[in-house]
């Protein structure tokens, strides 16, 4: 059989030997409970009137900073609008811009607190392309390390986080507070 070739027996598992997988049933676990939270996450938040509790960490005039409940990494972020939009051009031209700042100026507290090897900056728009929360855009921002997904997160389903989110909700808060 030549590579890539997909075995009659096989039909539904289109495995290549020249990539590697890595699977992650957690984020799957994720994703199907969330659709089931009757309204919006960050909608809610927004209304529970104790921003410890609910990791929000700056509130800005059109866009605010909460810690992500479950995080790749220590430090993982989101900037979200109040503005509750399912498309990024949706966004008016005030809030994109103030969540591309408070994304610059994240991407710099990260770097101040964790100094990490790298940053991810990114949006996941609609269902199809991986958002956990699709009618409410966000943008991550969070940092990386050379070899953060190691074997615990890949083989034992478990994210290895050197403090809890309620100290990095306080380093990150009091990091933009200044």
């Amino acid at each position: 059989m030549e590579p890539c070739e997909v075995p009659e027996n096989h039909i539904h598992l289109l495995l290549c030997p020249a990539m590697d997988y890595l699977w992650t049933p957690w984020r799957y676990a994720y994703v199907t409970s969330a659709e089931k939270t009757p309204g919006c996450i960050f909608c809610q938040v927004l209304e529970a009137g104790d921003d410890e509790k609910v990791r929000i960490a700056y509130r800005g005039k059109h866009c605010f900073v909460i810690l992500n409940t479950y995080p790749y990494t220590p430090g993982h972020a989101m900037i979200v609008p109040y503005e509750h939009l399912d498309e990024l051009q949706k966004l008016p031209a005030e809030a994109a811009h103030e969540m591309m700042g408070l994304s610059q100026k994240m991407e710099g507290v990260l770097r101040q607190l964790y100094h990490p090897d790298g940053v991810n900056l990114g949006m996941n728009i609609g269902k199809a392309a991986g958002a956990g929360v699709a009618g409410h855009i966000h943008m991550h921002v969070l940092p990386r390390w050379v070899a953060d997904a190691n074997f615990v997160s890949v083989i034992g389903e478990t994210r290895m986080l050197p403090e809890t989110l309620e100290v990095t909700w306080k380093r990150i808060k009091d990091a933009l507070s200044t």
